[in-house]
């Protein structure tokens, strides 16, 4: 800026903590636009954006792998016509070359590939686990083991976290990948050599053993608790997928599928059996099968711990797979086959099991119908509501048929929040309006 006093707009630094401007917003006007004529960052053009007026690059740091290096020369080689070109550099005729100024000698300085963390791309996650428990791992399986299980940290959802780090005296999977690359680490191995045998220059055979140590206590939390193993197995089948990429499918029926029925007839079979013999463990099945409602109420909270077990091997359920195995099974009892499944179709699901409803229906209709039948009451009652008073008792019925409760909290969110909120709802259904919450709570509800 000093350089050119062009002021602010002409240079622009381009980093992930810029204020003003998101940098996607600040990395579309420099490939779009006159200004910035110079943009100032790190990595973050790299790859994955494609700038095609660009015509020079300067390094001002080193840059030692390889690929990140030509990745950033490719972002000069774009090709552009010389039409487009001159809408945001009107002096340019045609962009023929690029220009590299290398102020740090990044040119010359040699570069490496860097070493990615899967060693063992043809080892399943199971045969890695498996290694580990039996003691006959090496440093490339646990590097593999460390890159697997950082992958799949970041697709556990909240119980599977909890589970896990129960299991595992507290620690998530980022803690156990970590813990097993930095018993990897050539620096941590020889800082553990010096001070396990006294010397400032262990030799080869000792910074081995003192290796070997470290890497003993990463995996001993894996290895001493097989049910740990289990539930992290159990977190990844829950999202495999096996894509047979050589075998062509052939028609070579059509019509009634007598084992397709069969199956679905044993899926209802087994769900009845499974909710049978949890009916004491699982908190959903307590609430809808055995306990008064007196005790507690059902919570989404609950259902989604029930439709977490079910989704886990070895019944991999889902409320869609068991809805269409029942409308195979009992087809002129099952209602709403085409519609979305909502979670709270899952309490259909086991009410219908355990023979509490004859229909199967979604749960949303079920409360439909309390809901009518509860205005019914108490219009024989002499009890009377005005328009307004009606769209909040309609929009909490609408809720609970999909959350299974209203809070006085959700009144502070979404067409609750844009009506009015909690004091709309009290201007409307009066100063007992928490009461007639609870009322229609507990009405409504299973």
């Amino acid at each position: 800026r000093e350089e050119f006093g062009k002021g602010n707009d002409f240079c622009q630094k381009i980093t992930y903590k810029v204020s003003g401007k998101a940098p996607e917003e600040l990395i579309s006007e420099f490939r779009n636009s006159y200004y910035p004529r110079i943009a100032v960052t790190v990595d973050m053009i790299a790859t994955g954006t494609d700038i095609k007026p660009l015509e020079a690059l300067i390094f001002m740091r080193p840059v030692k792998s390889r690929v990140l290096y030509e990745q950033m020369l490719g972002r000069g080689t774009r090709v552009i016509q010389p039409n487009d070109l001159m809408l945001v550099s009107s002096d340019a005729r045609r962009k023929d070359r690029f220009v590299i100024v290398d102020a740090v000698g990044v040119t010359e300085n040699p570069k490496f590939d860097t070493q990615t963390l899967e060693r063992k791309r043809t080892v399943p996650l199971d045969k890695l686990l498996q290694s580990v428990a039996l003691n006959a791992y090496d440093a490339d399986t646990l590097s593999s083991l460390a890159n697997r299980l950082a992958r799949l940290a970041g697709r556990l959802n909240e119980r599977e976290q909890y589970d896990i780090a129960a299991l595992s005296g507290g620690m998530d999977l980022r803690e156990m990948s970590r813990q097993l690359l930095d018993a990897l680490d050539p620096d941590r191995q020889a800082a553990a050599a010096q001070a396990q045998f006294g010397t400032s220059e262990p030799t080869r055979a000792q910074v081995e053993q003192a290796a070997a140590g470290l890497m003993a206590e990463a995996v001993q939390v894996l290895a001493d608790t097989p049910a740990l193993r289990r539930r992290i197995l159990d977190a990844q089948r829950r999202d495999e997928l096996i894509i047979d990429e050589s075998t062509r499918d052939v028609v070579r029926e059509a019509g009634f599928n007598v084992e397709a029925t069969e199956r679905a007839r044993a899926t209802v079979e087994s769900f009845r059996q499974f909710i049978e013999q949890n009916k004491d463990e699982i908190d959903a099945l307590q609430l809808l099968y055995s306990r008064p409602y007196a005790q507690r109420q059902l919570t989404r909270q609950d259902i989604q711990a029930l439709a977490e077990v079910l989704s886990r091997p070895p019944y991999n359920w889902t409320t869609e797979a068991l809805w269409r195995a029942y409308a195979q099974v009992e087809k002129d009892k099952v209602r709403g086959v085409n519609s979305q499944r909502l979670l709270t179709d899952l309490i259909s699901l086991v009410r219908h099991a355990v023979q509490l409803e004859d229909e199967l229906a979604p749960y949303p209709e079920l409360v439909q119908r309390r809901y009518q039948q509860w205005l019914a009451d108490q219009a024989a009652a002499g009890r009377a509501f005005t328009p307004e008073q009606r769209w909040w008792l309609d929009r909490i019925a609408q809720q609970i048929g999909v959350n299974l409760e209203v809070t006085p909290e959700d009144f502070d969110y979404g067409e609750f929040f844009e009506r009015g909120g909690r004091l709309a709802a009290m201007r409307a259904l009066g100063r007992e309006w928490l009461n007639i919450l609870e009322e229609i709570n507990r009405t409504l509800s299973v």
